[in-house]
């Protein structure tokens, strides 16, 4: 009994977050003399998700990455790229040297979480098995020698009570923050999913799983998208400022979408289609962002990704081009 006791507060020490804790990288200081500009480069930008686009291998990213001048990576943790299927130890024993030989910080690994999926088939455990999944990220992140792991939160179901719905988000983050807790590795929820997008939402849901190290990936294109101002922009960076850890920026522009109607001779207004463009050609507001990223001491990176259709095509010379365009845009910060 004692041996357990003893057990559980080692657990529970090892859980408090403190001075130099790995829970505290990239925690905002407070004060803006301490933030600086550090570039990372999103390898989804070149892993041929989206229609046209190059897909490079993870050693032609990672000798892109360095070419285009980034300071670190961001890896996507699933195929083709770094998935933990293809890892066995030779291999992230390789791609660490490989990082190290290259001088490039591999910041953290890109998870892909759903945390309602399957929501509607309550006897197969899907929140466990994610959380499982992001223990595996976690083991996988620190052998490759980072303490943090991009998530996400979950996509709302329809014909599921929505309080079910949350509940389930706050309890698969507690379970893979536990998961990820035992490899010394933060997790850095993006406001990406439905649930928990606003600043609002996702500051009540990080205070209500509880965990010091599940924190915030916080980026500026979802609350531009969701209408928010500048100045309100300004403010979901001030109220996230306990947990923002980690941001991706990418730039979009609005294309006006009409649906004819022949029984009124006329067209009804559709949702606006997205496409990708370089920085500061799009709807965003950086310099409100970033300035408001300054104003808190943020401490952490600053990733760069094209996750959509690219305005000129999916070229590697196209891609590189917007890389680029980031590289300068990012320069006025410093």
């Amino acid at each position: 009994m004692f041996q357990r006791i003893l057990f559980l507060l080692s657990i529970c020490l090892f859980l408090l977050p403190g001075p130099g804790s790995v829970f505290a990288r990239g925690t905002p200081t407070g004060n803006p003399a301490d933030f600086k500009v550090k570039t990372c480069l999103h390898s989804v930008s070149y892993a041929g998700f989206w229609r046209g686009q190059a897909a490079l291998t993870v050693d032609e990213f990672l000798l892109k990455a360095k070419e285009l001048g980034f300071d670190g990576v961001m890896l996507v943790a699933k195929r083709p790229h770094v998935s933990v299927l293809d890892y066995d130890a030779a291999a992230r024993k390789k791609l660490k040297a490989r990082l190290r030989e290259l001088g490039l910080e591999l910041v953290c690994l890109a998870g892909y979480t759903d945390f309602t999926a399957g929501i509607d088939k309550p006897g197969i455990p899907h929140a466990e098995i994610q959380a499982a999944y992001v223990g595996e990220l976690a083991r996988l992140a620190a052998d490759l020698g980072t303490d943090m792991v991009r998530i996400f939160t979950g996509y709302e179901r329809e014909g599921i009570p929505f309080d079910k719905q949350y509940s389930t988000v706050v309890e698969g983050l507690k379970m893979a923050g536990s998961r990820a807790a035992k490899y010394g590795v933060t997790l850095a929820v993006q406001n990406h999913h439905d649930i928990g997008l606003h600043h609002d939402a996702m500051f009540w849901l990080l205070n209500e799983v509880g965990l010091p190290n599940v924190k915030a990936a916080w980026d500026a294109w979802a609350p531009a998208l969701e209408g928010l101002s500048p100045e309100e922009i300004r403010q979901s960076v001030l109220k996230m400022k306990p947990y923002l850890v980690h941001t991706t920026a990418a730039e979009y522009i609005r294309l006006p979408r009409f649906i004819y109607r022949p029984d009124f001779t006329n067209y009804l207004r559709g949702e606006d289609l997205l496409r990708a463009v370089p920085m500061g050609e799009g709807v965003i507001d950086y310099e409100a962002f970033i300035s408001a990223l300054r104003e808190i001491g943020y401490q952490g990176y600053i990733a760069y990704e094209m996750c959509a259709v690219l305005e000129g095509g999916g070229s590697v010379e196209n891609l590189d081009r917007a890389a680029r365009k980031f590289m300068q845009f990012v320069e006025r910060f410093k």
